[in-house]
């Protein structure tokens, strides 16, 4: 099976009786790689599910704010991105703070973990839970989404400069923890 590139996909988007199959081409693009995206934030695959239904339900609602300004994916990962910050900041009434959602999230991770899993794999993942949320966001981003600054930039509305620095301290915050919590 061809991939079909983004250009084609928006060109069917904006056809006269091709939109139905356009979306449905672009959901089937980047529904894995969204929800990845997305889950490696909430951490639960129930709220990773909702994250991406209320994604998608956005980008058809407001395809026609889509002008090309970016990549197709940096905006769709943009909308992703803030639809976790809205999840996380309708359950901020329910903590105390917002490191307390680093926490919750740890808790999650650990009890998402059907076995004593590979324990190194468990401790990255709590060590990126524990980084700021900026931080977090742009490790992600980075590492796993292999994302550019440049694109990253798009997604998040900050600086080059900034992104390379919080990246930078979330390397050191991970491998500082990592180190702290080996055997």
């Amino acid at each position: 099976m061809t991939t079909i590139s983004d250009d084609e996909i928006l060109t069917l988007i904006r056809g006269k009786g091709t939109a139905n199959q356009g979306f449905a081409l672009l959901m089937r693009k980047y529904r894995e790689p969204v929800y990845w995206h997305v889950r490696r934030l909430v951490v639960s695959h129930e709220d990773a599910e909702d994250v991406l239904q209320e994604t998608f339900i956005n980008i058809f609602r407001f395809f026609e704010s889509y002008k090309g300004d970016s990549k197709l994916y940096t905006w769709i990962y943009k909308i992703a991105t803030n639809e976790c910050g809205r999840l996380f900041r309708s359950r901020k009434g329910m903590l105390l703070s917002l490191d307390e959602v680093g926490e919750v999230l740890v808790n999650t991770l650990y009890d998402s973990s059907s076995d004593e899993s590979d324990r190194i794999l468990l401790l990255f993942q709590e060590a990126i839970l524990r980084l700021p949320e900026k931080q977090r966001l742009v490790f992600n981003l980075r590492y796993y989404d292999e994302l550019s600054y440049e694109e990253i930039s798009q997604i998040l509305e900050s600086s080059v400069g900034t992104l390379k620095t919080n990246y930078h301290y979330a390397q050191e915050k991970i491998k500082d923890f990592m180190i702290q919590h080996q055997l």
